[in-house]
């Protein structure tokens, strides 16, 4: 089976500093996998992550995504992409706190238009209902407690209808009972068909992930 991620000799370095965030990673993620990143700060989690999404791009290497090779992209056609294969998800949150929760979700099908726009309204409610919020989707972000935030951040994520999620430490802001719920959440959405990666220092990720990535100075370490 051909991945749907493909990291080939990706090195990752960055201008004040001699050492490689990314050191010639070479990384297969399969289609509908749950793939849980850990290790230590600094060893290159985030990073790894922000190249899967476009957001930084390799120093050398290939980062292959669904047959397109990342660094053969224009910035313009790379946000294009990044708005339609990937929903990303953050530690916190980044609603934008002016708009109400469901106004949030539809902000993210304006920037593609990959939702006709008489349906982005339906589809928004249809998502917060998906992630158990539907009840907070006219209010303000800031009235809502840590764990509904991220779940309507989860929402917005799903607006476009990505194939993967990408998760930058989605639990790190939240109690032990609502990132487990979080975590929860994520697989149960790895069970729709989803491929998801997350970055996290949660120790419960084990029960969710079907696939640990251990990296430690921007390289896979291989268990014994």
């Amino acid at each position: 089976m051909t991945p749907i991620i493909r990291l080939r000799d990706v090195v990752k370095t960055y201008d004040l500093s001699a050492t490689a965030a990314i050191d010639h990673l070479d990384l297969d993620i399969a289609e509908g996998e749950f793939v849980a990143v850990v290790g230590r700060s600094g060893s290159g989690k985030t990073t790894l992550l922000n190249l899967l999404a476009g957001i930084d791009r390799p120093t050398s290497g290939q980062i292959t995504v669904r047959d397109t090779e990342l660094g053969a992209l224009p910035e313009s056609a790379l946000a294009e992409w990044r708005g339609r294969t990937v929903g990303l998800v953050f530690q916190f949150f980044q609603l934008l706190p002016t708009l109400t929760v469901a106004e949030n979700v539809v902000l993210a099908m304006d920037f593609v238009a990959a939702v006709p726009k008489s349906r982005r309204r339906d589809r928004a409610w249809e998502l917060l209902s998906r992630v158990g919020i539907e009840d907070q989707a006219n209010k303000l972000p800031a009235t809502l407690s840590g764990g509904q935030q991220q779940r309507a951040a989860i929402a917005r994520a799903l607006a476009n209808d990505p194939p993967i999620l990408l998760g930058d430490e989605p639990t790190g802001n939240l109690d032990s009972a609502t990132a487990a719920a979080v975590l929860k959440l994520f697989a149960e959405l790895n069970a729709d068909g989803r491929t998801v990666v997350l970055v996290t220092h949660e120790q419960e990720v084990q029960d969710f992930a079907g696939r640990q990535v251990l990296l430690a100075d921007g390289r896979q370490v291989v268990a014994p």
